[in-house]
């Protein structure tokens, strides 16, 4: 609770780059061409789902919503990193900071949670191939959809409420570019017990357990890759799983080093770097990957620009 000779923070400065002032220039257009990259190049992948006729399998469907979580991910952190980069002072309201909590851990965890989807995908498509249509129909897609995002809007709730009704009565300087759940708990001046056990739960179930889970789907997806007899066969099932593997280990990589450590241990260095691979970089890649390596959405992509 906060005394009555303490007077509780209505917003915070986001510390941002400002450690670095020669470097703000180079930051501000690094940052600028990713957010353009990503914006453009995930409306382009939801753009090809949506009306190429080719691209309507269960895979290119997952897709699409990856690609919705990515734009929804960067814009809720990179606008608010730009305006910081381009003025002195980088001020967020309280409700700002919230919100902007709540979209971001909505995004991150529905992409972990739809990498696992994805890779199971795969699994039944590789492992499983006669029975893949009735197994990935168009009705059960959309329930793991929005069972996704419901689970992760529901998570994300969760931790926004907790972190709503934490008192901070100073300082208010956080040592990120955007609002994030350990910086936030360190500057508390109320008990953060709570917080810190949903926080170390959410870790254990969107990190670890969907890690663990990815890796077993594609432990049985090399299984049977290394028991086809087919050359052409073993090319073609590895060629469907490359991407995603590049994505989900780019992804992984960014959200452990950022996420996977308690509250008391959090450095902020480590913590803005390991967040410009998950909110910019990996937004960014995700449909270069999908798009340079994958031929039917080379083919579509060449059908939009180059109509018939």
């Amino acid at each position: 609770m906060v005394s009555p000779n303490q007077t509780r923070v209505m917003e915070f400065e986001l510390q941002g780059f400002s450690e670095h002032p020669g470097l703000r220039l180079l930051l501000l257009g690094c940052f600028l061409s990713l957010y353009t990259v990503a914006l453009t190049g995930n409306a382009v992948i939801i753009t090809l789902v949506s009306i190429s006729a080719g691209l309507r399998s269960p895979m290119y469907f997952f897709l699409c919503n990856l690609a919705t979580m990515d734009i929804i991910c960067t814009s809720s952190v990179l606008p608010k990193a730009l305006a910081g980069l381009a003025s002195e002072a980088n001020i967020i309201s309280f409700q700002g900071c919230m919100a902007q909590l709540f979209f971001l851990i909505w995004s991150a965890s529905s992409e972990l949670l739809l990498l696992t989807v994805m890779a199971y995908d795969r699994y039944v498509a590789i492992c499983f191939p006669l029975h893949y249509s009735s197994r990935m129909n168009p009705c059960r897609c959309g329930a793991l959809a929005v069972g996704v995002w419901g689970i992760c809007a529901l998570n994300a709730s969760v931790h926004t409420g907790l972190m709503a009704r934490l008192s901070f009565c100073g300082p208010k300087v956080i040592t990120h570019f955007f609002c994030e759940i350990p910086p936030l708990l360190l500057l508390s001046c109320s008990p953060t017990r709570v917080n810190s056990i949903m926080t170390l739960l959410a870790d254990a179930f969107y990190g670890c357990l969907n890690f663990l889970l990815t890796l077993l789907s594609y432990a049985c997806i090399l299984r049977s890759i290394v028991r086809m007899r087919s050359t052409e066969g073993k090319r073609k099932a590895f060629s469907t799983c490359s991407s995603h593997l590049l994505v989900v280990s780019l992804y992984y990589a960014s959200v452990f080093c950022a996420y996977l450590s308690p509250a008391s241990s959090y450095s902020a260095e480590r913590s803005k770097v390991s967040a410009v691979l998950y909110s910019a970089l990996s937004p960014t890649l995700n449909p270069l990957i999908y798009t340079l390596r994958n031929k039917e959405v080379q083919h579509a992509l060449r059908r939009l620009i180059l109509p018939s």
